[in-house]
């Protein structure tokens, strides 16, 4: 099992920035990679950004160049840093884990952080 918190939303103005924070604890072992996913309203929740056990990156197109996926291996920690916010992103984040248990894929999620940019 592995239990994922996220904090840092909130409300910003357009062209602001933020810092989310996912702390892992539990089987932290287990785990092969971490993910950003967003959830607006109405709409289908959508990745946003990725980071690999190798620290390989990736990210959603809308947000190349404005987010940065990183994370603290010694605290368990994965962090996305939001910079150059739009009103579009809006949304509930949601932070994930995936991980392999005896040869099957499970993924464990947090329970968001709402992000509001004002225009």
């Amino acid at each position: 099992q592995v239990q994922l918190v996220e904090s840092g939303g909130g409300l910003v103005q357009a062209g602001g920035s933020l810092r989310l924070s996912c702390a892992a604890s539990g089987n932290t072992l287990s785990i092969i990679d971490n993910g950003w996913y967003r959830q607006a309203p109405g709409k289908q929740r959508e990745l946003v950004a990725g980071i690999n056990s190798m620290g390989r990156t990736t990210y959603a197109d809308s947000v190349k160049g404005r987010f940065t996926i990183s994370r603290d291996n010694a605290k368990n920690t994965v962090y996305l840093q939001l910079d150059s916010l739009k009103p579009e992103d809006t949304a509930v984040y949601y932070c994930n884990a995936r991980t392999v248990v005896k040869s099957s894929p499970v993924q464990y999620w947090g329970q968001g952080t709402q992000v509001t940019v004002s225009s």
